[in-house]
């Protein structure tokens, strides 16, 4: 044993919301899910458990930050998930020096578990782990926890690497899965990480709000 203990409440948060929404045809950040924006659903959720500011990485001229700092990708072209994952960990860096790690949380999956940034910090070893939430025997890497220290090996691979796959660049780190389970609703189980990447996502979305009513 390290002795190493990640401390959830001291985890930054970054929204990543530099995608395309190609699928989706408009910015998904700001369709309507329950009449709230997936970018406030999204927000509000995570800063229910979470003490400090949560950052939002998007595009330089971004619409509405709904007061989240905005924190552009440094390197241009859209380049994945993973370049959002590089801005976070600057970011982090930059604001606060002490700390070990930076959760990122898409803005396209409204329904992640509440206790999503702990669980991932309990399963951190050391200070060099990266860790991802899974469910339904998939992967969701861009619920994680990532490493300041990464932030180098990162970003040189970015710019290297022709297909910036995220498992060919987890596969050069320790990484700690941490499964989670589905969501018992009255229609069915829902996949807490489930993701809306379409019109027809949008549409699904709903009725799995509509089963979550009077759900934790």
């Amino acid at each position: 044993m390290s002795g190493f203990i990640a401390n959830a409440d001291d985890i930054p948060v970054v929204l990543l919301a530099g995608g395309r929404s190609s699928r989706m045809g408009v910015n998904k950040a700001f369709v309507l899910l329950g009449g709230e924006s997936l970018l406030a659903r999204i927000s509000t959720r995570i800063t229910q458990r979470q003490r400090k500011p949560v950052a939002l990485n998007a595009d330089p001229d971004w619409p509405d930050t709904l007061g989240l700092t905005l924190v552009p990708d440094g390197i241009p072209g859209k380049l994945g998930p993973l370049a959002g994952v590089l801005t976070a960990m600057r970011d982090t860096a930059l604001r606060y020096p002490q700390v070990s790690h930076v959760a990122t949380v898409p803005i396209d999956s409204p329904f992640f578990p509440l206790d999503l940034i702990a669980r991932l910090a309990d399963a951190i070893q050391g200070r060099d782990d990266i860790a991802i939430a899974t469910s339904f025997d998939r992967d969701h890497p861009t619920f994680g926890l990532w490493p300041v220290s990464a932030t180098a090996d990162l970003e040189t691979w970015i710019v290297s690497d022709p297909k910036r796959r995220v498992r060919d660049f987890l596969a050069r780190h320790d990484v700690r899965t941490v499964k989670f389970p589905a969501v018992e609703t009255r229609i069915g189980p829902l996949d807490p990480f489930f993701n809306v990447n379409t019109p027809t996502d949008l549409i699904e979305a709903e009725k799995w709000l509509a089963a979550l009513e009077g759900i934790s």
